[in-house]
């Protein structure tokens, strides 16, 4: 609990130095790795009880990346940590300027309940290659990872270096942000809960990385490949049973391919989940009964023509597309966040712009065109935090883009070495020699105008 961290020792541990050097963020990255491998078991166990993931799913979507994101950062991090050389201008000639990285100090992480491990530690991971101490307050929705989570920060990491806060996030977290100011706060979540944070950190000018969600849909043109089409949309949307921020929130369809696509999404959501999903070994669970009550009564609002199978008890929502949902109905002006598909047909990019702009920075965008000019057309036309063209969600695993969202999707990004640059600040330094000095910088100025307005221009 809250009173079992020892902020002010985790401060003096930041301020002893100790954190700073290239050997240490290495051996700490390094212990991180080999705890996640040796408990690798038992966080597949956890996250197969808090969300029914499958090992396979546990894998590719958690464990995997988490190591992954490590193993970029350790092969990259002599690099990152160097000073970059930079170019000067006239005015400064004949200085030298570079760019040094320092750690910002002590981090509040902040991570979600869907994907529990790797929405923690992979900031984590990025803090430590910062250079920094940290605070991790995972997810109390997910209590059997944040249990692993607490058992393995704590068996490599000493309290006053990483340490792990439990309890309510809606309690603990403004209870600790009002007694002590951090350095950066790292949130992932909704974004109600996000504009909270956002609050709590402006009173101490703390910056922050605010990683939220939003509508964000998926556009199928007339010269979209159907099968592919489908197949992209339908594991984006329904893995880890829709609980992912950047899954397609909705689904755009040029009505002169309309039917065609939804008879290969249906024959997609059979081939991938079978006739009974409930069954499937590749399919999730949500989270818990409150958020199925919300999910379940979003079904009301629509006409279901696929799925819609439910057990309460079990938490299962089969994977369900819907026609006929109002604009206006909560279901498409919420954050579905489960596995519910509104299909839309339009007929005009204009039309379907018009929608979209409804629900203006969704944090992703997908398009499905076999035409450049479409494709040009479209992510030219609107802003998002970042997508893909002819498929769905795996943006979010390449470590050489920036993972972040736009407005009220989100603030800030992630992700290889942009996890590095958030948890870092850029300190510039010009170098300046001695054995050139001239006296057009110094008083008395008069007449010096004319030099002055030549070497500034």
């Amino acid at each position: 609990m809250m009173s079992m961290i020892d902020l002010p020792a985790i401060r003096d541990y930041f301020e002893s130095g100790h954190t700073r050097s290239y050997l240490f963020r290495r051996q700490q990255l390094q212990l991180l790795k080999q705890a996640v491998l040796k408990y690798e078991r038992e966080i597949g166990d956890a996250l197969f009880k808090d969300l029914r993931k499958s090992p396979e799913e546990a894998y590719a979507t958690e464990t995997g990346m988490v190591l992954s994101e490590i193993n970029v950062a350790l092969k990259n991090l002599k690099k990152w940590m160097r000073p970059q050389r930079t170019r000067t201008n006239l005015v400064n000639f004949p200085s030298s300027g570079r760019i040094y990285r320092d750690p910002l100090g002590v981090i509040l992480i902040i991570s979600p309940w869907n994907y529990p491990l790797q929405l923690l530690l992979i900031p984590l991971a990025g803090a430590i290659a910062g250079g920094n101490c940290a605070v991790v307050k995972p997810s109390e929705f997910a209590p059997a990872t944040a249990a692993i989570l607490e058992k393995i920060l704590g068996e490599i990491y000493p309290g006053n270096y990483i340490q792990v806060l439990q309890g309510n996030g809606a309690e603990v977290v403004p209870a600790m942000m009002n007694s002590f100011r951090f350095d950066h706060i790292f949130y992932t979540g909704s974004v109600q809960v996000g504009r909270v944070i956002y609050q709590l950190a402006a009173k101490d000018l703390v910056p922050v990385t605010l990683e939220l969600g939003g509508k964000s849909p998926a556009v199928v043109e007339s010269d979209a490949d159907l099968k592919i089409s489908a197949r992209r949309i339908a594991v984006g949307k329904f893995a880890n049973a829709g609980q992912t921020c950047v899954a397609p929130d909705y689904l755009l369809v040029h009505e002169s391919v309309y039917p065609a696509f939804l008879t290969e999404l249906r024959s997609v959501l059979g081939l991938f989940y079978g006739d009974h999903p409930q069954d499937s070994g590749s399919y999730g669970r949500i989270v818990n009964s409150n958020r199925f009550d919300k999910l379940a009564g979003y079904l009301t609002q629509g006409r279901t023509i696929m799925g819609g199978e439910t057990d309460r008890t079990d938490l299962f929502m089969a994977p369900t597309v819907l026609e006929g949902v109002s604009f206006d109905s909560p279901l498409m002006t919420e954050e579905i966040f489960g596995p519910i598909l509104p299909v839309y047909s339009f007929n005009t990019m204009e039309e379907a712009l018009a929608l979209i702009k409804r629900n203006p920075d969704p944090l992703a965008f997908y398009i499905f065109t076999s035409s450049v000019e479409t494709e040009r057309a479209w992510i030219e036309a609107l802003p998002f935090g970042g997508g893909c063209v002819n498929n769905t969600v795996w943006q979010f695993a390449n470590h050489h883009f920036p993972f972040g969202g736009i407005g009220s999707s989100g603030i800030g990004a992630y992700h290889g070495r942009y996890s590095f640059t958030t948890f870092t600040h850029a300190k510039p330094v010009l170098k300046t020699p001695a054995w050139f000095d001239p006296g057009i910088k110094y008083p008395p100025l008069q007449g010096k105008l004319k030099w002055i307005k030549r070497l500034i221009k």
